[in-house]
Order: C-alpha cells, then structure tokens, then sequence
C-alpha cells in the first residue's frame, strides 16, 4: 500500500473510531521504563537509545487490520533524534523485530507518521476514558538494536 492510501484508510479509520464504530486492539511493547539503558556512540556523542513498537489491529471494511509502528528514540546532550517505520505485515506475522519487519514496511513520510501519530493520541484518549472500546496490553522490551545491526 502507498503512503496516501494508508494515510486516507486511517483517516477514515479515525473517523469511524470517533463514531463508536472500530474497536481495537493495541499492544505496546516499549524500553521506556527499563532501569538499564543502551547507549551507542555516533557524532562524537554518547546516545541513550530507547525502542517501541506499537501494534493496532481491528476489524475493518470485512478484513482485519493490522499496522505496527517503530520509534527508536536516541537522547544526548539535550537532543532527541527519531527513527520512524511503519508496517503493514500479513496475518501470521506479528513479531516486534525490524528484521522481520522490513520487507512489510511502508514508505513513512511526514504526512502518514503524522495520522499515525493522530490514532496513537485517540486510541490513548479511549484507553484512559474506559469503556472498552480499545484494549491495550503494554509490556516491556529489551532493545534490540545491538542484534537488529549485527547483521548490517
């Protein structure tokens, strides 16, 4: 699928979200808490890099949907860079790993991060309201970015 197609599919998706219509099924799995860091040098800076993948699956238009969303975040001296990807894998395929995600990935611009990020804050807005419109399971991650580069 091309970025605009995914860009209206979710905005449509939204919408219908907005309308009591979708329910969704979000799993996140996050380095955010975790006490030990990793860290990588680049630029001639120390960088604390921290991974989460977000999966949003419903059913929609009589089929199911499924996108997960990458974010590496690297902080340093007061500067945060992100790496964004989106995919859009097959049934069966739900495993949090780039690796295996890649091939499934969605050319992410400005304008699609963009509506991901605009169904990230209204699912997170239900999650906290309640009433089951949205299930959330949140776990913690190991950062996997020292065996996902190994191989490069």
């Amino acid at each position: 699928m091309k970025p605009e197609e995914l860009t209206q599919t979710l905005i449509k998706m939204q919408k219908d979200t907005e309308a009591g219509n979708l329910k969704w099924r979000m799993e996140i799995q996050t380095t955010e808490g975790n006490e030990k860091k990793y860290t990588m040098e680049e630029d001639g800076l120390v960088w604390t890099v921290d991974e989460c993948y977000v999966s949003y699956v419903c059913h929609y238009a009589g089929k199911e949907f499924c996108m997960i969303s990458y974010e590496m975040i690297k902080h340093a001296e007061g500067q945060t860079r992100t790496i964004n990807y989106i995919f859009l894998p097959p049934l069966g395929v739900r495993l949090f790993s780039l690796h295996t995600l890649l091939e499934h990935s969605v050319k992410a611009d400005a304008v699609l991060l963009s509506q991901v990020h605009a169904l990230w804050m209204l699912l997170m807005g239900l999650v906290k309201k309640g009433g089951g419109q949205v299930e959330c399971i949140i776990s913690e991650a190991n950062v996997n970015i020292e065996e996902e580069h190994a191989g490069r």
